[in-house]
């Protein structure tokens, strides 16, 4: 059966970002791991990583939403640029916003996607496997797009491209293209007519109380 795209938008954002974790060796090394491999190596070690504890974890996750949600949290802000694909999707609605309103946006928004779809997980498919098709630089090495589909048993391959640019020495995740579908452009065609009524700070409040509630269908 096809994974609904905001399932796969949600979790391929998860398995491409999270460091490696503590049962891989610890958060120490997940740092230097993340600041010595190569953007498509990252991809696959995190992937893989990501498969086997939500698997390994299921029992728990099932029943303990909490925890569930904690995992999302904290592996997802670690290491997806967040602040930088809220610039893209506010677009020139976050021309000369403060650092404060964007970094507030990018929360809400973020907290938004996890609060509804987290448990979208549970369903993953942690048995398909991921392969790493190309890694193409960008913007004179700056940037790089990673390509990989995720396999799957009676299925045709699903396609997912990461974006990832150089943060000092880490690479980070700022966009997700599933199927050719961009998390980027989609949320920001949604929030172009929202924007162009009211603040952004007020686009945050409305995300945080959920009265705004942006989809990748």
């Amino acid at each position: 059966m096809k994974i609904r795209l905001i399932s796969v938008l949600v979790s391929a954002a998860l398995l491409a970002t999270v460091p490696a974790l503590a049962l891989a060796g610890g958060q120490a090394s997940a740092a230097t791991a993340a600041a010595t491999a190569s953007p498509s190596k990252l991809v696959l070690d995190n992937s893989t990583r990501v498969l086997t504890t939500l698997e390994a974890r299921r029992a728990e996750f099932t029943t303990d939403r909490a925890a569930l949600q904690k995992f999302i949290s904290a592996e997802f802000e670690q290491m997806f640029d967040s602040k930088y694909a809220a610039q893209l999707v506010l677009g020139r609605h976050g021309r000369g916003a403060a650092d404060a309103d964007i970094n507030r946006f990018a929360k809400a928004l973020t907290s938004n996607l996890m609060g509804r779809y987290g448990s979208s997980l549970l369903d993953f498919n942690t048995r398909l496997k991921v392969r790493i098709k190309s890694e193409t630089p960008l913007r004179g090495g700056a940037m790089v797009k990673v390509s990989s589909e995720f396999l799957r048993q009676g299925g045709d391959p699903i396609p997912v491209d990461y974006l990832m640019r150089k943060v000092g020495n880490d690479w980070k995740v700022f966009d997700v293209m599933v199927e050719g579908v961009s998390f980027v452009q989609t949320f920001r065609n949604q929030f172009d007519e929202p924007l162009a009524r009211k603040s952004i700070n007020e686009i945050s409040t409305d995300l945080e109380a959920g009265r705004l509630q942006p989809t990748a269908k």
